[in-house]
């Protein structure tokens, strides 16, 4: 009874977890320059300065606490989120 109990709370807590969240909004279509740049600001923490937007993503320009700029693609049907083609810059 106890490993069952045990087993409900480890399984409640992981998928509670902010990164359970996070992995069920990338499943969300991204609609507007407002949620691309919520998207960004989940994967870095940082300042958003620009959103552009292309047939199939929205690119985001952020600047992180460390003084980096990063460049960050958001795909529209998916949210997924990855660094954009083409920059040298680091996540």
């Amino acid at each position: 009874m106890f490993r069952i109990s045990a087993l409900c709370v480890v399984l409640i807590m992981l998928l509670t977890s902010p990164a359970a969240f996070a992995q069920q909004d990338q499943n969300k279509p991204v609609k507007n320059t407002a949620q691309a740049a919520e998207q960004a600001k989940r994967h870095v923490d940082g300042r958003v300065l620009k959103v552009d937007k292309t047939q199939s993503a929205y690119r985001v320009k952020m600047l992180k606490k460390s003084g980096r700029v990063v460049t960050l693609d958001v795909d529209k049907r998916s949210g997924e989120v990855k660094p954009s083609n083409g920059s040298k810059d680091d996540q």
